[in-house]
């Protein structure tokens, strides 16, 4: 008995020491994954300026400017310094919190980014609560109905709606809300940030395809687990219907929907630039279409780099999330 119990006891150890070890080179290596997509959006951001065909600065200016003034436009900006120099004085800028001036405004892009970034991100994470709000419920309740081919009338609704937003652009169905709710009816702001109505119809254009997305990815999931056999289990001993669908099949079926969710949070912060556009909101969406139409480079770099680093940093989080929630997964990449 004493020597079954040691061994046991040995096997726990090295197992648990395995486990620790999985997670040091799970984060080692999700760190040198971060490490490197920063560099190469830092890289890929500053080479923009220097990708495009002709001078930025002449573009940004007009034709008239004179001479003189595109030259010490340039100097200002670094840009008739070498270009290790003037990489190097980037990445200088970029890591203390200097992204430059706005050629347009010439006010520094840092003040810029922060006076438009606090509207964009509230618009982005209303609209991704609303998407699990929506998605979650309604994917497990299908699941729930459709399972084992019934309720076909219900599916075939379900999933030809859920089609059909999903690949309407978020664009769009914010031109259809807006003629309908603001023009037509009259019932919220046609633009703007104005109020809490003013968030309704472009929370509703960024959340509506993603939830359908989410929703059809859920009721997917859902059924899967349903046919397991720990499900039928559950069922066999008589447990309540509510426990066995939301305390063993709901957080077996969330993992994923957490990869899909971020996937959807990463395209609903892109998915900000038209949306604002659209409705005339005051975030970074809007300022970064009038700053490539104004040819104002270092606001679009500064804008760019602020999109990447949001969703570099989603990425990782999805990634600590789905380690978390099935460890196995860490042990077995390990």
């Amino acid at each position: 008995m004493t020597t079954l119990t040691t061994t046991s006891h040995k096997s726990v150890t090295a197992f648990d020491r395995t486990r620790g070890n999985a997670w040091v080179r799970f984060g080692v290596r999700r760190l040198g994954q971060l490490i490197v997509s920063v560099w190469v959006l830092i890289t890929a951001s500053f080479l923009m300026i220097h990708l495009i065909p002709g001078d930025p600065v002449r573009s940004s200016l007009g034709p008239t400017a004179s001479q003189s003034l595109i030259a010490a436009r340039r100097h200002a900006l670094g840009l008739d310094k070498p270009l290790a120099t003037q990489y190097g004085q980037y990445l200088k800028g970029v890591f203390t919190g200097d992204l430059g001036t706005s050629i347009s405004s010439q006010l520094p892009v840092r003040q810029i980014i922060g006076q438009r970034l606090p509207p964009t991100l509230l618009l982005a994470t209303l609209a991704f609560l609303v998407v699990i709000v929506i998605a979650i419920p309604l994917g497990v309740l299908m699941g729930v109905v459709t399972r084992g081919g019934r309720a076909r009338r219900t599916e075939l609704v379900f999933s030809s709606t859920s089609v059909v937003f999903n690949s309407m652009p978020d664009f769009l169905l914010g031109v259809g809300l807006v003629y309908i709710f603001a023009v037509s009816a009259g019932i919220f702001p046609v633009a703007g940030r104005s109020g809490p109505g003013s968030y309704v119809l472009p929370v509703l254009s960024l959340s509506i395809g993603p939830a359908a997305a989410l929703a059809r990815i859920m009721r997917v999931e859902m059924i899967s687990v349903l046919d397991t056999d720990y499900v039928r289990t559950a069922r066999a001993k008589r447990l309540p219907a509510l426990r066995i669908y939301l305390g063993h099949a709901l957080p077996n079926a969330l993992t994923a929907t957490i990869t899909l969710g971020g996937l959807l949070l990463s395209a609903l912060i892109a998915g900000t630039v038209l949306v604002e556009t659209v409705f005339a909101w005051p975030g970074l969406g809007s300022t970064i279409v009038a700053s490539i139409l104004a040819k104002d480079y270092p606001v679009v770099q500064g804008i760019v780099l602020v999109y990447g680093a949001g969703v570099l940093l989603i990425n990782l989080i999805v990634d600590i999330a789905l380690a978390l929630l099935d460890p196995r997964s860490v042990i077995k990449e390990s």
